[in-house]
């Protein structure tokens, strides 16, 4: 059953949120079979969310900016216009596979997006989301700092920047919440938080590595990425 994909064009945050609870909560009382997932695309206004591992003091500068507390896993992050959004309303039980399978394959979507465009997306070890090698971001030379077996040392973001973020929820073994990629942002409010709670870590976006492209395009890229990784 393939994945009703709604663009959803820009919304606020907070009915976005409660619409994704309310989805999840209602196909909970429903027979799995009944109810396709979807995937909903979208921007959003200013907005900084805090995760459920969210600690106040990595936000230290809001300004005029809401501070909208959620319960997704992670720390707090930044929404805003010029970042493609992607929330998954996954069955993971029907899709026949587990969270850090999830996790892994949404990381994946936007690792080929990002190569779509040409650019080389990276993970890091202990640290979910996509990076960028700063001063090559089309280089394809492997990190040091990737994740790879026995490493469970702190994460080194050494040269990257964060192009990225990664913040899900499941319940009852459904997804939501999800992904966000930075595409030409006023990247601005990031100096504002401790991204993901790392001091000093750099967030970026396509157009201040040189890519420039419209973020529709970017959308409906990522968007057929995540539906066709998410498959079962």
């Amino acid at each position: 059953m393939s994945i009703v994909i709604h663009r959803l064009g820009r919304v606020e945050y907070e009915p976005t949120y409660a619409a994704m609870q309310a989805f999840t909560s209602e196909r909970s009382l429903q027979p799995s079979s009944d109810v396709r997932d979807q995937l909903w695309i979208c921007e959003h206004p200013p907005v900084f969310t805090q995760g459920l591992a969210g600690k106040p003091e990595h936000i230290f500068l809001p300004g005029d900016i809401p501070v909208v507390q959620t319960n997704r896993g992670g720390q707090v992050t930044y929404h805003g216009p010029g970042q493609v959004v992607g929330y998954p309303l996954i069955d993971l039980k029907r899709a026949g596979y587990f969270v850090k399978e999830y996790v892994y394959r949404i990381e994946e979507s936007v690792i080929r997006t990002l190569l779509y465009f040409g650019v080389t997306g990276h993970r890091v070890a202990g640290a979910p989301g996509i990076y960028v090698r700063l001063d090559d971001p089309a280089g394809h030379t492997p990190l040091p700092q990737r994740p790879q077996k026995g490493a469970d040392a702190a994460p080194d973001f050494t040269g990257l920047g964060k192009i990225g973020a990664l913040g899900i929820k499941v319940s009852r073994n459904c997804t939501y919440h999800g992904v966000s990629l930075n595409v030409a942002m006023d990247l601005e409010p990031f100096s504002r938080i401790n991204p993901c709670g790392y001091s000093g870590l750099q967030t970026v976006d396509l157009s201040t590595i040189g890519v420039s492209v419209g973020w529709t395009e970017a959308a409906d890229v990522l968007s057929h990425k995540l539906a066709t990784y998410l498959a079962p």
